[in-house]
């Protein structure tokens, strides 16, 4: 399975692209999004995405869809989890960052997300019923087009490191927040709530604690 492409960019569409690595093209369908974040890149110019693999026995032939960050493929991956959202729809319907999208989802704005291609009244309701107080991680991804997702090397093994550390390490390494922010970020919320008990709970409890100061 194909998880992450680096190489470079060989040919735009309005909903895909060619990337080339080595002597192999491959086709990559990427959402508005991502494209928005690309259209600057010049034929030639090496970039890197993440991506996310879809083959079944109906869609034999195999279609990658590709992300800038792994955040990204990830709140992909809920957002599918939604009945009747297939890849294929959800490609066409995210036509809004993610962070927003996922602002919307928490804040149970139905009005924003029917913005979303394809989505109507009915479908964001089941949007917010099945995903409301799983998206508080990605509503914090910050838009930031330098931003380079981390090596495995760079990431480090936190599988040793206490629940702050972990959620500090994903701000930084896949949210683009600047560590400092970050830590202030976590700080903050293990005090509004000291009983918090998993990575999960925490950027839940970190987002909430954003909201209330954006408000």
């Amino acid at each position: 399975m194909i998880a992450y492409l680096e190489g470079g960019l060989l040919k735009k569409e309005s909903d895909r692209i060619i990337i080339q690595v080595q002597q192999i093209g491959y086709e990559v369908l990427v959402p508005a999004f991502v494209m928005a974040s690309l259209n600057a890149r010049a034929l030639g110019e090496t970039i890197c995405l993440y991506i996310y693999y879809h083959q079944t026995e109906r869609q034999p032939k195999p279609v990658l869809i590709g992300f800038n960050h792994e955040a990204e493929r990830e709140f992909f991956e809920r957002f599918i989890s939604v009945e009747a959202i297939g890849p294929l729809k959800a490609v066409k319907a995210l036509n809004c960052p993610v962070a927003d999208i996922a602002g919307a989802i928490e804040s149970k704005n139905v009005s924003y997300l029917k913005q979303l291609s394809g989505i109507g009244e009915r479908m964001a309701q089941k949007i917010v019923a099945t995903l409301q107080g799983k998206m508080g991680k990605f509503a914090l991804i910050r838009e930031d087009t330098g931003h380079v997702p981390e090596s495995a090397a760079e990431a480090g093994n936190e599988a040793g490191a206490d629940l702050a550390e972990q959620v500090v390490a994903v701000l930084t390494g896949q949210l683009g927040h600047r560590p400092a922010e970050a830590k202030q970020m976590v700080d903050a919320a293990l005090r509004r709530n000291p009983a918090i008990a998993t990575p999960e709970a925490l950027f839940e409890e970190v987002y909430r604690g954003e909201a209330m100061n954006d408000r």
